[in-house]
């Protein structure tokens, strides 16, 4: 099952809408086959698996990093391919929580007699797709806010500048992150302050697929020639509902939201997102959007980027946040992942939901 999860990250930056499946196929410690699903309308890894495997499955064993598919999508169903090509056992990581999918393809299998097994490495076959997992449970996408900040928890000095806190190599860094997402967040007033391009820059022949630029912009403020209005990747507007839509942003895909006391309604923003088959969100912004998300229970990711150096105290906060009332109170978090980048620290957080934590 390793093997099998490894293989699926190779399809880390291009799979979207589809989660990122891996498949091996062995007869004890020999593989016979091996696959992973590349893009949305290609085969999907049992397929690719079984073709190398040829008839040399029959009564193996296949390893599934997600419960095989039960209908015709663009592909048709992996669960009749491996009933057809007469494997022994199928061992899948973690069950397919689409709707057309959900425990279809175990009750197929096991129908034809085949032994099934779930549960082996459940959480890594997890973190692997948790933005899929996110948009088909909880009806929005997995949101991961990207922060780069100074030893003293400071973004930006108070004019705003920020570029650049961290290295060269944190820099980097950031765009595998953004190219394994859906979409890339920002506010319109970073629009304005930094006009970033919010594409995804990787080293010359690695494919991707260029996540949506989704800018959160209440009133349409946007200027012509900005950046994210350039044709290197699509871009989509969230406005209000009486925002008029300037001629230069109709390029464009502008999208009313509703609003709520602090602007946009992020809830509807990060549902219509979901229902146009976006997984992961990665959000770089400013401390106002980043601390609403955080405080609103939408930000399930903190990716945080701390710089060796000290800006002061007059400089910008990493978020801005509602005063709290005592220490009882405090927002917690909990680690993921800590590594060093080049001369900076990268650190994976996310919020403790353990009343214990």
């Amino acid at each position: 099952m390793a093997h099998a999860l490894r293989l699926a990250e190779r399809g880390l930056y291009t799979t979207q809408p589809n989660p990122r499946v891996g498949c091996v196929i062995a007869r004890g410690d020999t593989v016979l086959g091996t696959g992973w699903h590349p893009e949305a309308g290609q085969p999907h890894a049992e397929v690719f698996a079984l073709r190398e495997a040829g008839e040399s499955a029959r009564g193996a064993t296949a390893y599934v990093t997600l419960e095989p598919c039960a209908h015709h999508g663009r592909t048709p169903p992996c669960a009749q391919a491996l009933i057809a090509a007469g494997v022994g056992r199928v061992v899948i990581a973690h069950e397919d929580p689409f709707a057309q999918v959900d425990g279809k393809g175990i009750e197929q299998l096991r129908a034809a007699g085949i032994g099934v097994q779930v549960g082996l490495m459940r959480e890594a076959a997890h973190e692997l797709n948790a933005g899929f997992f996110s948009r088909v449970r909880r009806g929005r996408p997995w949101v991961r806010v990207k922060l780069a900040m100074s030893l003293d928890g400071r973004t930006a000095l108070a004019d705003g500048a920020s570029q650049w806190i961290t290295g060269e190599a944190a820099r980097a860094d950031v765009q595998r992150w953004r190219g394994r997402s859906s979409a890339i967040l920002t506010a319109s007033g970073t629009v304005l302050a930094d006009d970033p391009r919010l594409t995804v820059r990787l080293p010359a022949g690695e494919r991707f697929v260029p996540p949506w630029r989704v800018v959160l912009d209440t009133t349409l403020r946007t200027p012509d020639g900005a950046h994210v209005l350039d044709v290197d990747a699509p871009t989509v507007l969230m406005h209000a509902p009486d925002a008029v839509v300037p001629t230069h942003l109709r390029q464009a895909r502008c999208v009313a939201i509703r609003r709520d006391e602090g602007g946009l309604d992020l809830r509807a923003a990060l549902h219509w997102l979901a229902q146009h088959e976006v997984n992961e969100v990665h959000v770089e912004a400013g401390p106002v959007l980043c601390g609403a998300l955080f405080a609103q229970g939408l930000a399930d990711e903190l990716l945080i980027y701390v710089a060796p150096v000290l800006l002061g105290h007059t400089a910008r906060p990493m978020l801005t946040l509602p005063p709290l009332d005592d220490m009882a109170s405090r927002w917690k978090l909990k680690a993921i992942d800590r590594r060093q980048v080049g001369e900076d620290m990268r650190l994976v957080m996310r919020p403790d939901t353990d009343p214990q934590g």
